[in-house]
């Protein structure tokens, strides 16, 4: 396979054509965060978690019409968060972004969400949720450099025993072509081995940037105990939700495609990933911005983009930061 070495910010952001903005409340303990795609990009999506809650999916089918999305929103709040697509949606058309049907512009935005209302924040927020207001506060604060960890739909996330986060990291593979992946980390798994530091991720690693630890030698012996994050009614309180990208110029069906290879990141880097409990998902963005791959290119792009996920998941969890309140410790608290 082709060589990939990190991008220049490690962020989704190292795709030309894309920028990330978030937003949140720290007394709610739960927040949203949006992919600007300039001027456009072609989109597809996977589902392979048993509880997925979403927004315009169905339009990213490849035998559907529209070609291209404006944005995508990622949020907590559970079926509540699907309001931070509207936000994003007036950000967008007051900026005259979106298909143009005559003399409308409707932006195209899907949006997924995790499942974060049991973290200990203040969800008592009245008659409308406020994740619409999010959403539009995300999309103007878009830009190429952004927080990861607790911030934005990253805010309230929790693991197995740890607390989640956002994460990011990007890829640059030998024949020019950029990665990149963000990813909102909530499973009812762990992004860890056992009960020690090590993440599942380390054989992907790209220098130190969730630790540089390695793998525990030996493993430990709780290495294969499957832990979740609840083992009651409350089993459905998770999901991991995620977009890869890439400078590349693909098909829709390559999209998909894409997609597809990017859940190899989860499975990698979660245990046990794409349960009945999770809504697990992939957004798969291609800006275009780049040159059409031959087949052997895409095969490498594919393959990265697992190996990219599970970056960014570790890294998520890694810089994640204490609060109080919060239900579970976070990494640098615990194993720092």
């Amino acid at each position: 396979m082709t060589g990939f070495v990190r991008g220049r910010r490690n962020l989704l952001t190292d795709v030309a054509g894309l920028k990330v903005g978030n937003a949140g409340d720290h007394r709610l303990k739960s927040g949203v965060t949006v992919v600007l795609c300039e001027p456009g990009a072609t989109a597809a999506v996977q589902v392979l978690g048993g509880a997925p809650g979403t927004r315009e999916t169905d339009l990213l089918a490849p035998h559907n019409a529209v070609e291209t999305v404006n944005a995508v929103a990622l949020s907590g709040g559970s079926a509540f968060g699907l309001d931070s697509a509207s936000g994003v949606q007036a950000a967008l058309r007051e900026k005259g972004i979106g298909y143009a049907i005559r003399e409308h512009r409707v932006p195209i935005v899907p949006a997924a969400i995790v499942f974060d209302l049991l973290n200990g924040g203040d969800k008592g927020w009245g008659r409308y949720p406020p994740y619409r207001e999010l959403g539009y506060e995300a999309a103007l604060a878009a830009a190429a450099e952004f927080e990861i960890g607790t911030a934005g739909a990253g805010i309230g996330a929790t693991t197995a025993g740890l607390k989640g986060g956002l994460g990011s990291a990007s890829a640059v593979l030998d024949t020019g072509f950029t990665l990149g992946a963000l990813v909102v980390v909530n499973p009812t798994g762990s992004a860890t081995i056992g009960t020690s530091r090590h993440f599942w991720a380390a054989p992907f690693e790209l220098g130190d940037e969730f630790g540089g630890l390695g793998l525990p030698s030996p493993l430990p012996a709780d290495a294969r105990d499957i832990r979740f994050k609840f083992r009651d009614a409350l089993a459905y309180a998770n999901t991991t939700v995620a977009v890869v990208a890439t400078d590349a110029e693909l098909t829709k069906a390559e999209a998909k495609r894409l997609a597809i290879s990017a859940h190899d990141g989860f499975a990698r880097a979660i245990w046990p990933a794409h349960t009945p409990a999770d809504g697990d998902l992939i957004f798969a963005l291609a800006t275009g911005a780049g040159r059409r791959p031959d087949q052997n290119e895409f095969l490498d792009i594919c393959a990265a983009s697992a190996a990219t996920t599970a970056r960014a998941i570790a890294r998520g969890v890694h810089a994640a930061s204490p609060a109080e309140g919060d239900p579970f410790p976070a990494w640098s608290a615990r194993h720092g």
